[in-house]
């Protein structure tokens, strides 16, 4: 299964890249005026025809992307004009800051949603449920920022608990502590924004499992209800779990970006951002494609982690 999702994932990416050249190409904005900023207005055709060769923006874009295809077939990721680096190293510095951003807000929303959807559906109408649940339908209306500002309104300014931004630089030396601390607060948000679909996913899916057949018979065994919840309710209630955490994981990316950009996180958003309006075709494109493959990889694993918790998926494939 896994094979046969890889391969259909090329196609996919392959058609992501070259939509974006091409809208790129459609677009009014034009990369050589981003590049030059205010040298535009005053440098002579020649000089805006010698950058558009040594760009390669002279070319129509398909010739663009073929290029750049060809070069990422070799490794070479390009340069990105915006930052004036190689795109690898634009990515060294800044993919790891994103990477553990998500993790630990992934992380975080994940084993919150297990443990308050399980409490809250074993526990229908407690205090418990009648506090997350309200909640959880009020954050899903709310976008990330919104949340995240709502932190640091908060957390940074009315406690003073945490900082609300300040790790700007990727290069500085910073020990585990500081990192710790500038993460709690933006990985909170990201957090939040994903725990109410995840939260009453895992309580609607748990109440479902706790009214079936085999549970009751677990029950007239004489089982304690925590063995019944936990070893015989909740393995079926996770199926539908698995998948929808796959499905979050576009918005989850979406939301590391805006979440950074609230908290001056060192990660990948300022760079989505200047190649977007800057048109920086080489970086913008890797972004894309980068962000596509993190989507088809979270829904290959979440397809195996439906396989694993239940077998008679793969038989019947």
């Amino acid at each position: 299964m896994a094979g046969r999702r890889l391969l259909h994932a090329v196609p996919v990416v392959l058609a992501v890249s070259a939509g974006v050249f091409a809208a790129a190409a459609a677009s009014p904005f034009d990369p050589l005026a981003g590049y030059l900023g205010d040298r535009y207005l005053t440098a002579s055709q020649a000089t805006q025809d010698e950058i558009a060769a040594q760009l390669g923006t002279d070319r129509p874009w398909p010739a663009q992307y073929l290029g750049w295809l060809g070069d990422l077939v070799t490794g070479d990721l390009g340069t990105s004009r915006s930052f004036g680096q190689p795109v690898a190293q634009v990515l060294a510095e800044r993919l790891p800051w994103t990477l553990l951003l998500v993790a630990v807000a992934l992380l975080a929303a994940v084993v919150l949603a297990l443990v308050l959807g399980t409490w809250t559906a074993a526990r229908r109408g407690g205090w418990v449920d009648r506090l997350v649940t309200p909640g959880c339908l009020l954050l899903q209306g709310l976008p990330p920022f919104v949340v995240a500002l709502g932190g640091v309104a908060v957390f940074g300014v009315a406690l003073s608990w945490l900082p609300v931004a300040g790790l700007t630089d990727a290069g500085a030396e910073l020990t585990a502590g500081q990192v710790a601390r500038h993460l709690v607060l933006p990985a909170l948000v990201l957090a939040l924004s994903q725990l109410p679909w995840l939260l009453l996913n895992v309580r609607q899916s748990l109440l479902r499992s706790l009214g079936e057949d085999h549970v009751a018979g677990a029950r007239s065994r004489g089982l304690a209800e925590r063995t019944v919840v936990l070893r015989h309710a909740l393995p079926t209630a996770l199926l539908p779990f698995a998948t929808l955490l796959g499905a979050r994981l576009p918005e989850l990316v979406v939301g590391a970006v805006l979440v950074e950009e609230v908290f001056s996180w060192p990660g990948l958003a300022q760079a989505v951002v200047t190649s977007a309006t800057e048109l920086d075709f080489p970086l913008l494109a890797f972004l894309t494609v980068l962000t596509t493959v993190a989507v088809l990889v979270g829904s290959l694993v979440a397809d195996v982690a439906y396989v694993l918790l239940d077998p008679r998926v793969a038989a019947d494939g």
